[in-house]
């Protein structure tokens, strides 16, 4: 983890999460087969039960204050996006014939937060007894990474011919189509501290998104079981019932909880950068064990359609983000 500060350090734009995804994409396809062998139990946690802390964590950044006063409008974008996003990402995902829950879980990154809400959905969608080496998680982690690295060079570059020169503009289009809240900042910066408050407020209620996401297909995921004819090809066979998934999973109830917390105003400014720092420091160990699991031979394996859908779901959410913008301004 000090690897993935140290690289940020010596260059901002890249997030300490981007570099620790980067780094465990490394350390399992340089080192010798064996090296992380034993490390692996320890991996597998970090790339769930700790991301999961992480995510509970992250509810404290955001205030139900900050939301409402961006006003019903900005609300009503910003949904509106996250919806269009991951409802048209998985349509997308079926046309292309992407197998499994890849559409759901490459939609639940672009649309929402990135690796974060991609390790979330994972949780309510994955069957019991499914192996650890599960590729569908790792090639949407991958994308968004991709994606919102990219975005940082792209989206700067595309604020003059797209006439974004307001920099609360630019900022409300930015949080609302880049990933890693970390890319968001360094995409927004072009436009100074204006258009980077703006963008990490509209980033953070797409973040408040992931619950009731989460909770809803939770709900799906259950009903689809309980009917063999429509179940999710994810899903294990009608004659191994699998137990239900909770409606709301516990992590997502302490991360609205944490939500509730910073709305009371209790904490002090201390309590929450120290909770921001370890906050940073879970997800980046989340994020190096997800890294871990990436094995770039059999990913490749998986061929150019998953990488089609990432880029046709990131125009899709930048389009939509750039309607947003222009409607509600």
């Amino acid at each position: 983890m000090a690897i993935a500060w140290g690289v940020n350090q010596l260059w901002a734009a890249v997030s300490p999460l981007t570099a620790a995804v980067v780094l465990g994409v490394v350390a399992t396809n340089v080192l010798p087969a064996g090296t992380l062998r034993a490390a692996r139990p320890g991996l597998q946690v970090a790339a769930k039960r700790v991301m999961r802390a992480g995510i509970v964590l992250l509810g404290l950044q955001l205030a139900l204050g900050d939301v409402l006063h961006l006003g019903w409008r900005t609300l009503a974008f910003v949904a509106a996006v996250v919806l269009v996003t991951f409802f048209g990402t998985q349509w997308l995902g079926r046309r292309l014939g992407l197998p499994g829950r890849q559409p759901l879980l490459i939609a639940t990154g672009f649309a929402i937060c990135g690796a974060s809400a991609v390790a979330a959905m994972e949780g309510v969608t994955r069957r019991p007894g499914a192996s650890d080496d599960d590729p569908d998680p790792v090639v949407a982690v991958a994308l968004v990474t991709l994606c919102g690295s990219l975005a940082i060079l792209v989206l700067p570059l595309l604020r003059g011919p797209l006439g974004l020169t307001d920099p609360a503009v630019f900022g409300h289009w930015v949080g609302a189509s880049v990933h890693d809240v970390g890319q968001v900042v360094a995409t927004a910066g072009a436009g100074g501290a204006t258009a980077v408050n703006g963008a990490v407020v509209v980033k953070l209620m797409r973040v408040a998104m992931l619950a009731p996401m989460v909770a809803g297909t939770a709900v799906y995921w259950r009903r689809a079981a309980s009917t063999p004819t429509q179940a999710p090809s994810a899903e294990p066979s009608p004659t191994h019932p699998a137990p239900h998934p909770p409606l709301v999973p516990l992590f997502i109830a302490a991360f609205l909880a944490m939500i509730a917390l910073r709305t009371t105003g209790v904490l002090p400014a201390s309590a929450l950068s120290a909770a921001k720092q370890l906050q940073d420091l879970l997800l980046a160990a989340g994020m190096f064990g997800l890294g871990s699991g990436v094995r770039l031979r059999e990913l490749a394996r998986t061929g150019p359609r998953p990488l089609a859908l990432g880029l046709a779901s990131w125009a899709l959410i930048a389009g939509a983000a750039y309607i947003g913008v222009r409607v509600c301004g």
